[in-house]
Order: structure tokens, then sequence, then C-alpha cells
């Protein structure tokens, strides 16, 4: 999607799913991350961009299904930002935004519901090249190095992306089950039985009350 701004500036949203979160990637480069606000509810995502040249961008996003705003949160980078959205209840969202909104963000083909063509894209403008604006954002994301969290970040995502179904059930299972300590890609191992939470050396894991 993308939305005229004062300062003609165009903002491209995409998103994708894990069992357990929703993760919406707004590509705006260089976001002033001290006047940028993004607040959550239990229905709606308020995002409020501060962009160069004194522009900014406003929305109000109501999510199809129920989310956690108190394990909601937001990730600026020079040219994006990813804001990940914590799920109630584990279940596959078939769209990003409740059928009472206009359902106009397009969501990222997961590997497991992949066909043997390209995905086709819905849009009201004949002739429109989805195909090149997927690569644009592609590019975009590419141009950028992650370090540190981000990278090993992107190094789960890219194992979850490829991986096969196995792969995929065993990082959900051990993670959910661990509450996030553990992260295998060993179905066999992972699906005999129930993960145990296993803290880093020197922590001590309490439940959340």
């Amino acid at each position: 999607m993308e939305e005229e701004l004062p300062s003609k500036v165009a903002i491209k949203y995409d998103w994708y799913q894990t069992e357990a979160t929703v993760v919406v990637t707004i590509l705006a480069k260089n976001v002033d991350k001290d006047s940028t606000d993004i607040n959550f509810t239990n229905e709606t995502v308020s995002i409020n961009l501060s962009l160069p040249e004194g522009a900014t961008h406003n929305r109000l996003i109501k999510v199809a299904h129920e989310i956690s705003p108190q394990e909601c949160a937001y990730k600026i980078s020079p040219a994006k930002v990813e804001v990940k959205l914590k799920k109630v209840e584990g279940i596959r969202w078939e769209r990003l935004e409740s059928l009472g909104t206009p359902d106009n963000i397009k969501q990222i083909p997961q590997a497991a519901s992949a066909s043997t063509g390209p995905p086709s894209y819905p849009t009201s403008k004949p002739g429109k090249d989805w195909t090149a604006i997927e690569r644009e954002i592609k590019e975009q994301e590419a141009k950028e190095k992650p370090i540190g969290e981000e990278a090993l970040n992107k190094l789960f995502q890219d194992i979850y992306g490829k991986g096969d179904d196995n792969v995929k059930r065993a990082m959900n299972k051990s993670y959910m089950e661990s509450g996030g300590t553990v992260l295998s890609t060993n179905w066999t191992e992972i699906g005999k039985d129930r993960v145990e939470v296993k803290p880093p050396d020197g922590m001590e894991w309490k439940k959340w009350e």
C-alpha cells in the first residue's frame, strides 16, 4: 500500500506471522526515533511517525484479532519500522485488519503455503506491477546490515522461512513451551515431550503473574 504524504513520501506496509506473533513492517526511511510514537490497545495499533523535512505519517489499524498490548513492541532502523504484535490466541490470521476497516495491507506469503507460481496480489489499478514492488521491498531491506540481536532475529526468521513443516513445528513448540528460552529445529527430539524452561546461567525463571 502506498500513501501520499505532504512531502510526497511513499509509505509501504507488509506483514507476516508466526503462531505467537504478527510482525508489521513499515518501509519508511530515516524515521525520527525521539518524535515517533506507536501505541497499542487490545484491538488497535496507533502509528505516528515523524519523517524527514517535518513530514508525518499517522495511521490507526484496527487489528483482526485481539492482541496483548503489554507484550507488543516496535523497533526503528534507518530503512524501516518493525512493529511486533503479541497474539492473545495462537490462531492463524487471515488478514491483518478487522473487516470493519479497509483490508488494504497485503500479507507476505509463508513458505508453508507457497504455490508453484508467483503470488498474485489484488489491485484496483490495472497494470500495477506487484512483482516489481515486492522486488523493491526486498532490495531495500537487503541494504540493511543487521547487527547484534537484530542479526540473530533475522537468522531465526531465515531458518523458519526456509525450513520444512517439521522445522517450523519444532521452532514454534520449543519457543512457546519454554517461555522463549529454547529454540530448536529438531522435531524428532522436541516432539517427544514438553520442552522445559532453560533460563540463561545465573538467572532464575519466574512465571509472569
